[in-house]
């Protein structure tokens, strides 16, 4: 078990703490993630957070939303907390006194490095506010240079020394990763909202605005500070990526025209969608979960110096490695390769990408999403110069579904993923999904015309011929994205190589908890939840009402699976959760596929 130890003295502290006006202490942060860590329903998680929003100062707001998704800053400006396992317990033996090997033993029983510095740590004394336990946690995360981990060791140390046992607990949970509270970016603003009106009657708002910075701490101080219609001069801004819109699902050509009418049709490329922000000579590159691909993929980095005329501008489009000599693109299992942060010198060499540039949202110092789409796509070709990194994607305009029809075939006929259409005068609408783009994708025989991103959610252990691996297949969830749940839509065991099972379930061991997650509705229980994290590519030969499975589920009504699913790949690295497929689209797409079924007999 892990039991309680006695106090022991206190280290000499290094910092003055700040209670500064009407600046939150930590220890009351602390109470609400006790609080949170408690329920697992998401109305009284919403209530909570909107409790702690009120509370909060325009100073803690940022910080403290920050800290509960376990973070320092925004998601597109990764600050890594430098603090691993080992040097959490290093840290510890310091801050405690005890021994290496007495700390080992008690994470041993308790299995969270949290739990064993609140058993350790007995100060009563409630010294810190939120915004000096985050600047600490900063201060550890930036350090740098020789003796690196001892310096970040004796500051871990020291600020441990001027905590509770509780506060403790929670100081060393955040930058290990192992809240677990399964607070999304929804209920956040949902969070905010109630701290105002006590519903969600504001968050149209608060996700426009978040919508065109990305930045949720952003938008709380603006919204704590000066009030929901402030919130308006939250602008599109050169390197804050937006969130990127997104696009619906078409049964055909003649459903494309019908929505669309005379429309543009571009082909769909299947690589990495990045949005590429330029000031000068300085360009980042995002993907379409925020995450700074610059590093990675400098070839196109140099590509957008060389080849984009404008001193500033924000614009998307597809990344895909290609063969120099024949111009083809490699599959999409091919341009993964080029994910890695390591050998990035030689990956560039063996496989080069060329960006196809789509959409344009700003240009020398102008914001253009409010232009419409062929607006945007004309001035986006007249600022690149031709040449071999980046080219414009070409498109047809037509009303012609025979016209389209040629076009999608060419498409995959090329190996390509099938087409876009997009409507001729829409806005760019930041984070949104809808039918102003719709996606028409290649069909299989026998199979789904469509595959589907699921989110892992659990696991069950092996049997047979993989009990040597303790796994043996996965649960696998959808996106409900009006009540932010992952809801679950398919047991897989189908798709992983031999070599491919253990890695899962290392990757899996590490995000594993022993409840089913808040953010999860599942009637089947695997023998291991873990937290929503991991995005799988699966196809599947139909789609199912299934009474084991929450997709979709109505009351008692059944919800909707997959039938006979299978994985493609491994992990999509290039989406979050909140990016699979929404139990929306697995609804439209049970609708086509009965259609289909109709129209065949």
């Amino acid at each position: 078990m892990c039991e309680d130890h006695p106090e022991r003295s206190r280290g000499v502290t290094h910092h003055a703490s700040r209670i500064t006006g009407g600046m939150m202490r930590f220890s009351k942060l602390v109470d609400y993630l006790a609080e949170l860590e408690a329920t697992t329903k998401r109305l009284e998680m919403t209530a909570t957070l909107g409790r702690l929003f009120k509370e909060a100062s325009e100073e803690d707001i940022a910080p403290i939303i920050y800290l509960t998704q376990e973070r320092l800053g925004p998601a597109f400006e990764p600050i890594d907390f430098g603090i691993g396992e080992a040097l959490a317990a290093e840290a510890l033996v310091k801050a405690t006194g005890k021994s290496k090997e007495d700390i080992k033993k008690l994470y041993k029983d308790c299995g969270d490095y949290g739990l064993v510095a609140e058993k350790l740590i007995n100060d009563k004394t409630k010294r810190l506010s939120v915004v000096d336990v985050f600047d600490r946690l900063k201060e550890i995360a930036t350090t740098s240079g020789e003796g690196t981990v001892e310096k970040k060791t004796r500051l871990l140390s020291d600020l441990l020394t001027q905590v509770t046992g509780h506060e403790a607990r929670y100081v060393l949970r955040i930058p290990l990763g192992r809240l677990r509270l399964g607070i999304g970016d929804p209920t956040v603003m949902e969070g905010l909202s109630w701290s105002v009106t006590g519903d969600k009657t504001l968050r149209p708002q608060i996700e426009r605005a978040y919508n065109v910075c990305s930045d949720l701490g952003q938008v709380a101080h603006v919204f704590k500070a000066e009030g929901v219609d402030a919130l308006k001069k939250i602008k599109v801004q050169v390197g804050n990526p937006v969130r990127m819109a997104l696009a619906e699902r078409a049964k055909s050509a003649e459903d494309i025209v019908t929505r669309l009418g005379k429309c543009a049709i571009e082909s769909k490329f299947d690589g990495f969608r990045c949005q590429i922000h330029k000031k000068g000579n300085d360009v980042r590159m995002f993907s379409r979960n925020l995450e700074e691909t610059t590093a990675m993929f400098s070839d196109i980095a140099e590509g957008i110096r060389k080849q984009l005329k404008a001193k500033t501008a924000i614009l998307e489009g597809e990344a895909l490695a290609y063969d120099p000599d024949t111009g083809e693109f490699h599959p999409f299992q091919v341009t993964m390769q080029r994910k890695r942060k390591y050998d990035l010198e030689a990956m560039t060499v063996k496989y080069p990408l060329r960006l196809m540039a789509f959409d344009l949202l700003y240009v020398d110092g102008k914001d253009i999403t409010g232009e419409g789409y062929a607006k945007r796509h004309e001035t986006l070709a007249s600022i690149i110069t031709p040449d071999d990194k980046v080219q414009v994607a070409q498109h047809l305009v037509t009303q012609d579904a025979k016209e389209i029809e040629k076009y999608f075939m060419e498409a995959i006929t090329g190996g390509l993923e099938g087409i876009m259409a997009k409507r001729l005068d829409s806005k760019y609408q930041a984070g949104a999904r809808n039918y102003n783009w719709i996606k028409l994708k290649r069909s299989y025989q026998g199979h789904l015309s469509d595959t589907v991103d699921g989110v892992i959610v659990g696991y069950l252990r092996g049997r047979g011929m993989r009990a040597r691996f303790g796994i043996g297949a996965l649960l696998v969830a959808v996106y409900d994205d009006k009540q932010d749940k992952f809801t679950t839509v398919a047991k897989i065991g189908t798709g992983f190589s031999d070599v491919e099972w253990p890695q899962m379930r290392e990757m899996l061991d590490k995000i594993s908890v022993d409840h089913k997650p808040a953010r999860v509705e599942a009637v089947m229980q695997p023998d291991v939840w873990v937290e929503p994290k991991y995005v799988i590519e699966m196809q599947a030969d139909e789609i199912t009402r299934s009474p084991i499975h929450t997709a979709g589920k109505v009351g008692d009504e059944p919800g909707y699976a997959l039938r006979f699913p299978r994985v493609i790949g491994f992990i999509r690295t290039d989406k979050k959760p909140e990016d699979a497929t929404t139990v929306k689209e697995i609804l439209t797409m049970f609708g086509k596929q009965g259609k289909s079924k109709v129209s065949e007999q």
